[in-house]
């Protein structure tokens, strides 16, 4: 159901608009959203909808999700093999650039792969299989992990079972599920009246000892979550003043304005450079 959800979110804007969005959020060194920024992009996001080359290419160097990197390869060389030779060249030419520039190594590997093996089908196949292979324990978990947190919900789960499965499934699912799909269960249970207050504090003291790109997605999130509780906001953001430096702080603020669309990537480029 929640896949549903996230894939009926479909690209918003012109075709030669993604690419350049694509860039902005690499500038900002963040996960990859879809154009409207509602949310962030998943690998079926690749199968679903048809980019110009120049976004997917853009999304397999800079996307911070290796998952979504990779998947982003599929559609740029299921087509190379009927290619004609100028065609041909200037694809090998461009999965060389992805394979020297790809910010996560898995996507480096996959694109040197599918350059040796002349773009073969039966060779995007097999990675796709792959990636399918890692991806699809990890999303049987993350259902698994919605009944409990129906359970919660139903106040058939306390505060300190939850918390002890909400750590299992996040260990499990670490590097297996798409960065989006962590991000919309999360942003469900912070948003939602009928997850205790209690146990919403207990997940923002857990994400504040995330990897920083991570966390700094998470907790703007909750700051920008149009509607949330004045509790939660002022929590989250007494943890972020005391706990964090204050480069990260700044960060943050940067990047909630961005969320809420108070601040653009160009006025931040600005205010930096004056």
């Amino acid at each position: 159901m929640v896949l549903n959800q996230l894939e009926n979110n479909p690209e918003q804007t012109k075709t030669g608009d993604i690419a350049d969005h694509f860039l902005q959020c690499s500038k900002l060194g963040r996960y990859l959203t879809i154009a409207d920024n509602s949310r962030f992009m998943i690998t079926d996001d690749f199968k679903v909808n048809s980019f110009i080359p120049e976004a997917s290419a853009i999304a397999a160097i800079y996307s911070r999700d290796s998952l979504v990197a990779q998947a982003a390869l599929f559609p740029l060389s299921g087509s190379v093999e009927s290619m004609s030779a100028i065609q041909r060249d200037k694809y090998e030419r461009l999965f060389l650039l992805i394979e020297e520039e790809a910010l996560e190594n898995d996507v480096k590997i996959s694109a040197r792969t599918l350059l040796q093996a002349q773009f073969r089908k039966a060779e995007i196949r097999a990675l796709e299989v792959e990636l399918g292979e890692k991806l699809s324990p990890a999303r049987v978990r993350y259902r698994n992990f919605l009944k409990i947190v129906k359970k919660l919900m139903e106040k058939k789960l306390t505060s300190g079972p939850f918390l002890d499965e909400f750590r299992g499934f996040t260990q499990e699912v670490a590097g297996n599920l798409d960065f989006g799909i962590y991000s919309f269960c999360l942003d469900r249970l912070f948003g939602s009246l009928r997850v205790p207050m209690k146990v919403k504090k207990l997940l923002v003291l857990e994400i504040i000892r995330y990897p920083p790109i991570i966390r700094r997605e998470l907790l703007t999130n909750i700051l920008a979550f149009r509607g949330q509780l004045k509790e939660l906001i002022e929590f989250s953001k007494y943890l972020i003043n005391t706990e964090l430096e204050k480069s990260v702080k700044i960060e943050m603020e940067l990047l909630e304005a961005v969320k809420l669309q108070q601040l653009s990537i160009d006025e931040i480029e600005i205010g930096l450079k004056t």
